[in-house]
């Protein structure tokens, strides 16, 4: 059997460039945090939402209640089952479109491959796990790109629609609102353990292969107006971002977050991303905590195709933590 995980230094969602690099970069660009736009006279083609916040898709009005939500996102084999990668990668591609409150429209492909030393039939399998979630969600993939790499990677760019009445942002968080998470955490540490052992964690692969849809669909229904997707920043990252774009602070409750069985033990053997690493430590000058940096960890642990992280309450999924009002005197996020 080819391990998929064997072809990359890493796989899924672990693989973003850390975020206070990312910052660094976009800064540099001249669309950093706080800059409208990466490009002079967009507002005047009715962007909505672009990279001031690093928000989790672009969103341009069609009309007075109308938009369009683009997105995309790509990454090496995080499993080693290459439909269940395929699965997995389009399910977090989507993901973008249902955390601002939208739904997909169409999607393109995108695929990298090493077509000296992989066989076409893994491809074709990579292809069809991501038409079968694509499926799903009712979202057609409808072309794409295909090049040869020495490093295989999958993925999507996704077109969708939302009504701007509806629209869900990550600087809308309002103080004295609580925080739900709709998927458990532990992804990261068990990836990293599947890729050090070939052991497999079925749960995990379902809870990465599952669609934000229905969630979003119940934020919305709700009249949540905050919201984020919880993918390779962790829960800790995704939220400072949160916060820090609405102005406001935030408190997890620790003991409240819920986690996929076997990640605890995956991280006390040792089984730990780089990029959880460097997700606490871009947090921690903004932390204040009173849990040892192992329940740290797991809360910054990088994620592929996590949950929302919602401000507000969603029935049926748990309450982690709340939004605070801003005070200089205090760290922004708080872990208790």
């Amino acid at each position: 059997m080819i391990r998929l995980t064997q072809t990359a230094p890493g796989g899924g969602c672990s693989c973003k460039v850390a975020p206070g690099m990312l910052e660094r970069l976009l800064a540099a660009a001249g669309g950093g945090i706080g800059a409208r736009t990466a490009g002079a006279g967009l507002d005047d083609h009715g962007l909505v939402v672009g990279t001031e916040h690093g928000d989790d898709a672009a969103v341009v009005r069609i009309d007075g209640r109308r938009a369009i939500v683009a997105t995309t996102d790509f990454f090496p084999p995080v499993v080693d089952d290459a439909y269940d990668w395929g699965r997995i990668a389009a399910a977090n591609a989507l993901s973008d479109v249902y955390a601002m409150g939208g739904q997909p429209l169409v999607a393109l492909g995108l695929l990298a491959w090493p077509v000296d030393e992989l066989p076409e039939e893994l491809a074709v399998e990579v292809l069809r796990g991501g038409s079968s979630v694509a499926g799903e969600a009712e979202c057609p993939i409808a072309g794409g790109h295909t090049i040869a790499d020495t490093t295989p990677k999958y993925g999507l760019a996704v077109t969708g629609t939302v009504d701007l009445d509806h629209l869900l942002r990550n600087d809308a968080a309002r103080p004295g609102v609580p925080l739900t998470l709709t998927k458990p955490l532990g992804i990261g540490v068990l990836n990293a353990r599947h890729k050090a052992t070939g052991e497999v964690f079925a749960e995990a692969v379902a809870t990465m292969a599952a669609l934000n849809r229905d969630a979003a669909r119940a934020a919305v229904a709700a009249g949540v107006r905050a919201a984020t997707d919880v993918t390779g920043f962790g829960l800790l990252g995704h939220l400072f971002k949160l916060a820090r774009a609405s102005g406001v602070r935030a408190v997890v409750e620790a003991g409240a977050v819920p986690y996929l069985d076997g990640a605890r033990q995956a991280l006390a053997d040792g089984y730990l991303p780089g990029g959880s690493v460097r997700n606490l430590e871009w947090v921690r000058p903004h932390l204040g905590s009173s849990v040892p940096d192992e329940e740290l960890l797991l809360l910054a642990d990088a994620q592929t195709s996590g949950g929302l992280l919602v401000a507000g309450e969603i029935p049926g999924h748990p309450v982690i933590g709340e939004v605070l009002a801003p005070d200089d005197s205090l760290p922004t996020l708080r872990v208790c």
